[in-house]
């Protein structure tokens, strides 16, 4: 049984790395958003309306975490799948004239309903790691949930394989793709998900470290494809690369399993020889009793960092929650709302290719999520070790210089500024699962942790509203039904806006900081 369980683990993480992968279906919105913009002639308030939707699909989050308590994880991951299904398949349909024409509001709770399917499927990912990695749970989870920021650069550079250079045929691809990669994926996975015997080993600690090289190898050639310096190869050429690498990471359970057949092999040899011998197996005993004592200290460990079991209603009266939530808010769910703005802001500033920019956030939001996991693992015991607190607040100065960077108007600030928000909000949303544990216990983490993110919806309203009001009044340009904003005052008010609100946001980590400083000094 610990032979085969090891093996089950790391295909379960495999599973959960594919799944996450493809799960990020709101953040390829903006490679096509200005093409939809056109297709449905909406103006630019309508589209962050959209914008809104899909992350106010996460207030219903947690009916996915009270699902897992009741439902086989599969079934929860097969109804996230078709949620995604019916949400980007039905606007497909409504966008070809397939069927009834579709008004404005009929796309806005379509949109909903595919953002709420990503929480489904991202509650399993959570539950089957941290259940099948209790013991290098940052670690696990920081890997996964790297992939995520992967999801746009997956499906940028599918569509740019497929589809036809026409912007309306672009955005009808990318609706397809939404809705059928992520229910594949879950059939695909789902059988890898059983229960697995967990047990701290060394072999977890090679495996981990084999993860890291893949996943690095992965993250860079990402960036590489991104840039110019492989552009001599087709988008074809630039999808089947990505999709080798994402399958690379099975080596590591195709090693364990052959590993475990040798050692099996010669265990039996062994056996049969001390039978022969007629020696007695206190040896392998006591083996066995070590071995148990290891768990248990490790057990211990991972006990030690929660700083208690709350449930829902007694979070919610935490000071720390409220601390945690607005930091949240005014750091991950504001680079999400520029990455969700990311293509009016390059349109207003003449730059072409908006899929390029979406892929180098996403290239870099891949590198973000995965330092955490990095650090965490080679520096766990270390005395240089910062609390999850202290790295959220170093990780948001850089992000509210970035938002004041933009106000210079060239393309190389646009690219640096792009790339430091990927990072820093990759980073802060892989700490945050970990930081949620932390604070609030394992427990009841699959409600807790959606109520946490319920911020996203509330902040990419109130922000995204601003920064489309103030384009729209800057407007000067008009196409047909739409407003189109052109030059550097587009969005100049709203950077410094958002500057402003990070560094805000940055006070309050620190002060999160000082209040969780003595539970993290007793346990780093």
């Amino acid at each position: 049984m610990h032979h085969s369980s090891s093996t089950l683990q790391w295909l379960s993480l495999v599973g959960i790395i594919w799944l996450q992968s493809i799960n990020g279906t709101n953040t390829d919105f903006p490679a096509y958003s200005s093409q939809l913009k056109n297709l449905l002639k909406i103006s630019q308030i309508q589209l962050n309306n959209l914008a809104f939707a899909s992350d106010a699909g996460k207030l219903f989050g947690w009916l996915s975490g009270l699902a897992t308590v009741y439902l086989p994880l599969w079934l929860v991951l097969m109804i996230g799948a078709a949620l995604g299904l019916i949400g980007y398949g039905v606007q497909f349909l409504f966008l070809n004239n397939w069927i009834a024409s579709a008004s404005y509001w009929h796309i806005f709770f379509l949109t909903v309903l595919a953002g709420n399917s990503i929480c489904w499927i991202n509650t399993v990912c959570y539950a089957i790691t941290i259940k099948n990695f209790p013991f290098d749970r940052q670690t696990a989870v920081g890997i996964s949930t790297s992939y995520v920021g992967l999801s746009a650069k997956v499906y940028t550079d599918v569509v740019e394989a497929i589809s036809p250079q026409t912007p309306n045929k672009k955005a009808k691809t990318y609706l397809v793709l939404n809705s059928i990669l992520p229910l594949i994926a879950s059939m695909v996975t789902a059988p890898l998900f059983g229960d697995v015997e967990v047990r701290k080993t060394k072999g977890l600690d090679l495996g981990f470290i084999v993860m890291f090289v893949i996943t690095l190898a992965t993250g860079l050639y990402a960036v590489i494809s991104t840039s110019s310096l492989l552009d001599m190869f087709s988008p074809l050429v630039h999808a089947i690369g990505l999709g080798v690498l994402l399958a690379t990471p099975l080596v590591i359970p195709l090693a364990t399993k052959m590993k475990q057949v040798f050692e099996g092999k010669w265990l039996n040899k062994m056996e049969k020889r001390v039978h022969d011998l007629g020696v007695d197996k206190l040896g392998d005993l006591e083996k066995v009793g070590n071995e148990e004592k290891e768990t248990e200290w490790y057990e211990e460990l991972s006990e030690t960092r929660v700083m208690e079991e709350i449930g829902v209603k007694l979070m919610l009266r935490r000071v720390q929650f409220w601390l945690y939530f607005f930091v949240y808010m005014f750091g991950v769910t504001l680079g999400l709302v520029y990455l969700n703005n990311l293509g009016q802001i390059a349109e207003s500033r003449g730059h072409s290719k908006s899929s390029t920019l979406v892929s180098l956030s996403s290239s870099f939001g891949f590198f973000g999520r995965l330092l955490p996991s990095l650090l965490d693992y080679f520096f766990a015991k270390s005395k240089y070790m910062v609390s999850k607190p202290a790295s959220i607040s170093m990780l948001m100065t850089p992000m509210a210089g970035a938002f004041f960077l933009l106000l210079h108007t060239n393309n190389t600030t646009l690219y640096i500024s792009t790339a430091i928000i990927g990072v820093c909000t990759g980073a802060i949303s892989s700490i945050a699962v970990s930081t949620t544990t932390e604070l609030f216990g394992t427990k009841n983490f699959n409600v807790n942790h959606n109520i946490v993110v319920a911020n996203i919806p509330i902040g990419s309203c109130v922000f995204g509203y601003f920064a489309a009001v103030l384009y729209q009044r800057e407007g000067n340009h008009t196409e047909g039904m739409n407003w189109r904003c052109m030059g550097e005052d587009c969005y100049r008010k709203t950077f410094i806006i958002w500057g402003t609100v990070c560094s805000f946001g940055t006070l309050l980590s620190f002060i999160l900081y000082i209040r969780t400083r003595k539970f993290y000094m007793r346990n780093l």
